[in-house]
């Protein structure tokens, strides 16, 4: 018999392989912690913490225990104090510090500007308005006034994340604000200020408080370091001496000068 072709055996491709899917991206870690408040050995073993809302009571206590019955207490603004404390210490890092939010009240009488040289500049009798609250200031214990934020630091992040920071740390962002009020310079002589211009016809009724620096990088300094400016130079050294303490008191590393 005539021999028969064999038939080549089909041949078996294997079969395509999937690309492999790209990983999945990262997901957005938290920013790394800075300065750190460690929990107090004594609050693991008390209650649960308080939301928010529940705490005016706890907080106006810690504030009566720090500031007893000390000239200038009453400066204290002791009604929803930790939002107003957190709100305020974070606006006066940036353009603008409403006084309506602040924990403290503002101070009485109006801002006072005299002639000098052909210019308007700050009234050296305009740091008597702050004197009271920077010697109340003084008098604080800044190392106990500390172990009261720490211990109720838990309040302060919540009204920092409800702020919206969600993930940022109200203790770095107190650091870094102190920081920036460190660095406010100190000129020497009386700083020259001008109005605001305001378009329009109606006039202010009151224009003290248009008053901005003639020199546009003092203008452009952070809320609270115009405040320091406008204390005059021996209060802003005095607020910034109690600075230090308290920023050596609830910081990680060296301090700033």
């Amino acid at each position: 018999k005539p021999a028969v072709p064999s038939v080549p055996s089909a041949v078996t491709e294997p079969p395509p392989v999937a690309a492999a899917a790209p990983p999945p991206a990262p997901a957005a870690s938290e920013p790394a912690i800075q300065h750190p408040i460690e929990e107090p050995v004594a609050a693991a073993t008390a209650e649960a913490p308080r939301t928010l809302d529940q705490s005016e009571g706890v907080v106006v206590q810690a504030l009566s225990a720090l500031l007893g019955s000390k000239p200038g207490a009453s400066m204290v603004r002791r009604d929803d104090f930790v939002r107003r404390a957190v709100v305020t210490i974070d606006n006066l890092g940036r353009a603008h510090a409403a006084p309506r939010l602040w924990p403290v009240n503002p101070m009485a009488g109006k801002f006072g500007v005299e002639p000098a040289n052909g210019k308007e500049v700050i009234s050296q009798a305009n740091s008597v308005r702050y004197s009271a609250f920077v010697a109340f200031a003084e008098s604080l214990d800044s190392a106990r006034a500390a172990t009261l934020y720490k211990q109720n630091y838990p309040l302060f992040q919540a009204a920092y994340k409800e702020l919206g920071y969600p993930r940022a740390y109200f203790n770095d962002r107190v650091v870094a604000v102190i920081d920036q009020l460190l660095a406010t310079p100190e000129p020497a002589g009386p700083l020259a200020v001008k109005l605001t211009e305001v378009k329009g016809e109606v006039a202010s009724t009151q224009p003290w408080t248009r008053y901005e620096f003639a020199d546009p990088k003092l203008e452009a300094l952070p809320a609270g370091s115009k405040a320091l400016l406008r204390m005059g130079p021996e209060n802003s050294r005095k607020l910034k001496a109690k600075l230090r303490e308290f920023r050596a008191a609830i910081a990680s590393g060296p301090g700033k000068n």
